[in-house]
């Protein structure tokens, strides 16, 4: 499917097509990206997927802060959704290099091709090695990633992650949904 804009609007539909999609090809683990809560929050009742939240690093918006109240990331973590916070796999210290000496390094180039798909194809990618090296999902399956574009979720995959250290043999298998760009 495709949206005809990027964007939080798109949430809802997004998430129903991962839920559909996960229990017809029968995938157990979905990862995805929010910040405050409000994607993951679609997530919590589906006890028949394992689900993981993906955070935004601490000190993303704001140094030494967290974008996810506490508060919320307890009422997730109650309801079974494991919510991770690490540093970004596709940025990381590699930015900050970026920032100090300018010039583009490797893994923002990597970044910066994910994104002619959209910012939510990066996401996905992203956020499913973060979650495999966390050792939150398995190695080796298919798993359904839900990233977006700003705020909300836009954009849903199926993918094969592979570590952060052998990240080129990550596998894109469908792109259940995405704005068109």
């Amino acid at each position: 499917m495709y949206f005809q804009a990027e964007g939080k609007q798109n949430t809802e539909k997004t998430v129903e097509l991962a839920l559909k999609t996960a229990r017809e090809r029968d995938i157990r683990h979905i990862v995805v990206a929010s910040c405050s809560g409000y994607t993951a929050n679609y997530f919590k009742d589906a006890s028949d997927i394992e689900t993981v939240c993906v955070t935004h690093v601490n000190g993303f918006k704001e140094k030494g802060g967290n974008e996810m109240p506490a508060d919320v990331r307890q009422r997730l973590t109650g309801s079974g959704v494991k919510v991770l916070t690490t540093t970004h796999v596709l940025s990381g210290a590699e930015r900050g290099l970026s920032r100090k000496f300018g010039g583009t390094y490797p893994v923002e180039i990597m970044a910066h091709t994910l994104r002619m798909f959209g910012q939510g194809v990066k996401v996905c990618v992203e956020i499913a090695v973060m979650a495999l090296d966390a050792g939150l999902i398995p190695y080796g399956q298919p798993v359904i990633a839900v990233g977006g574009t700003g705020e909300g979720a836009d954009t849903a995959v199926i993918l094969t992650p592979s570590h952060a250290s052998s990240i080129l043999e990550t596998r894109i298998h469908e792109i259940i949904c995405k704005p068109y760009c």
